[in-house]
């Protein structure tokens, strides 16, 4: 089971509004393109969504249905990859002072995924997770990191 945590220096409410924007979808989903409501109002209880996921030369066509959704608080999603089977991805909001601590959660349920499950899947997906909760926290937080930087002081160069 890949579990990762994220403090993205928002509050729950600003990554809840970028979690619930489809046209963003692809900007933090770690392969994902093309992605349009299919059914519903995303992230509603039984909306779903339909992208593509590019591995190389292949190209799936995927599916995801909210399958629980407490605004700003938690969203879980069921991700149909065809072939390759579904998921279950949880992601929990938990305010963190001013910020959100995310808590993302993805593990197989059914097919080829949930069969070939083994630690070496877990580590795969703990890096793709990174890059992903990465973007995330850069939609998030905007030019934030740009402005902090900009008013550090530059530190004094050793001889």
């Amino acid at each position: 089971m890949a579990v990762r945590h994220r403090l993205i220096r928002k509050s729950p409410a600003d990554v809840w509004a970028v979690l619930s924007d489809v046209e963003r979808y692809g900007d933090w989903v770690v392969g994902a393109s093309r992605a349009e409501v299919d059914e519903g109002q995303w992230p509603e209880l039984g909306a779903t969504l339909r992208y593509e996921i590019r591995i190389g030369p292949a190209t799936l066509h995927n599916r995801t249905v909210v399958r629980r959704s407490e605004p700003i608080t938690t969203l879980e999603l069921e991700a149909d990859s065809g072939p390759l089977g579904t998921a279950r991805i949880a992601m929990e909001l938990r305010p963190w002072g001013g910020h959100t601590l995310l808590i993302f959660d993805e593990h197989p349920l059914r097919g080829a995924g949930g069969a070939l499950h083994n630690g070496l899947v877990d580590l795969a997906q703990q890096v793709r997770h990174r890059v992903m909760l990465g973007r995330l926290a850069k939609l998030c937080e905007g030019d934030e990191d740009q402005t902090h930087t900009a008013t550090r002081r530059p530190r004094p160069h050793r001889a």
